[in-house]
């Protein structure tokens, strides 16, 4: 069986080294390199925690933990460090639900003053309450990409195709066609182009909205580097502008940033920080922070994401009545749902077994779309960048 996939984040590898694992044959084709620094999933790091609104988003969570220490293993590589995950809930943020809570092994509950006492370094909001997970951690997004895509390279049967431009997929007859005038044939087409789905799919992107998100990468100073060391990921810190942050591990630098850093925007650009939201982010961790200065920031810097604009995450939808799949958006709650959702893919692409369920909505019930996509030259959702896969 021929599988092609379109797009060189962590969703179009990890899918790809699935099927490959299967005894597919697989091309992975990119417009920017294998993998794509360009594509939202490329980053340093990424928080892993199973700490969320329901049950079965927890035990999604839950199993992502198991899966990922699959890819690591696979990678050969540490990519996955444990230092925990700690949740903190502001005055007003209801506790997790008993229901939620029971899916949590090894989590518990701390106290305004077991929070304080255990994590000097943060200034919490006052009648906060946290949740700390011991299974929780950091992923190291750019090493496992690179481990993927090494992975791939030396697999019999896999094709790396970068910097080639996908301008149309007929899922009827498995087409995807390039700029070049190149057509891929396969028995099933899996299209995982995160940022730039909006170019393929035309007027049925209306319901996705980009983002752009402005984050502060900072080096601790050396006096408090070992503090910083065994800090947890923290992804929300109590307050009502949405602060988080991932501690230095495995040579990655502090990450800080708030939801009051990311705002619509009609297409991808530039990745500077505008001066004025960081100079906002800076008043913000200067008050949540103990000892933090602007000096500590080595750089600032914008990423993008693609989400639904009512349910704010992703949509797999199928082409047609065709074995060809869109994964249209990305961000955070992708990658780390990564290799559920890739297994998801694969095993829809090689029609192997009964879908076993994620647990995640958007992955166990994709939405029918149109069987042709094309790129218009005139489509207003155009990259200015010129790096979409």
């Amino acid at each position: 069986m021929r599988i092609i996939v379109v797009g060189g984040g962590v969703i179009g590898l990890l899918t790809a080294l699935e099927c490959s694992l299967a005894g597919a044959e697989v091309s992975v084709v990119d417009r920017g390199g294998i993998p794509n620094p360009e594509a939202t999933s490329y980053d340093r790091h990424r928080v892993l925690r199973a700490l969320h609104p329901g049950p079965a988003e927890a035990a999604a969570a839950i199993e992502a933990h198991h899966r990922w220490a699959e890819v690591e293993s696979r990678l050969g590589t540490t990519v996955y460090h444990r230092v925990g995950a700690l949740t903190v809930l502001g005055p007003d943020d209801p506790e997790a639900s008993a229901a939620t809570f029971a899916e949590l092994p090894g989590a518990r509950r701390l106290s305004e003053g077991e929070t304080a006492e255990r994590y000097p370094q943060l200034r919490l909001p006052r009648g906060s309450r946290a949740v700390l997970e011991r299974d929780g951690g950091v992923l190291l997004a750019d090493r496992i990409l690179a481990g993927t895509a090494a992975v791939l390279a030396a697999r019999p049967g896999v094709k790396l195709l970068p910097r080639h431009r996908v301008t149309g997929v007929e899922a009827p007859f498995g087409l995807v066609r390039l700029e070049d005038g190149t057509v891929l044939r396969g028995d099933a087409v899996v299209v995982a182009a995160g940022l730039w789905s909006r170019e393929l799919l035309g007027p049925e992107s209306s319901g996705l909205t980009l983002y752009r998100q402005t984050q502060l990468m900072c080096a601790v100073p050396g006096s408090m580097r070992e503090v910083w060391e065994r800090t947890p990921a923290i992804p929300s810190l109590g307050t009502a502008e949405g602060a988080w942050l991932v501690p230095p591990v495995g040579g990655a630098p502090l990450k800080l940033s708030a939801a009051v850093a990311c705002r619509p925007v009609e297409r991808t650009g530039d990745r500077v920080a505008p001066r004025d939201v960081q100079t906002r982010l800076v008043l913000h961790f200067t008050s949540l922070l103990a000892g933090f200065r602007a000096e500590w920031i080595e750089r600032a810097e914008d990423s993008y994401y693609l989400a639904d604009r009512e349910t704010h995450g992703p949509v797999l939808g199928q082409l047609g009545d065709d074995n060809a799949w869109i994964y249209a958006a990305c961000g955070g709650s992708s990658f780390k749902f990564a290799p559920l959702i890739a297994r998801s893919l694969a095993r829809r692409a090689l029609g192997t077994g009964p879908r076993v369920p994620t647990g995640l909505t958007a992955v166990d019930h994709p939405v029918r779309l149109p069987g042709d996509l094309a790129v218009r030259a005139t489509s207003p959702h155009q990259s200015t960048t010129g790096v979409a896969p």
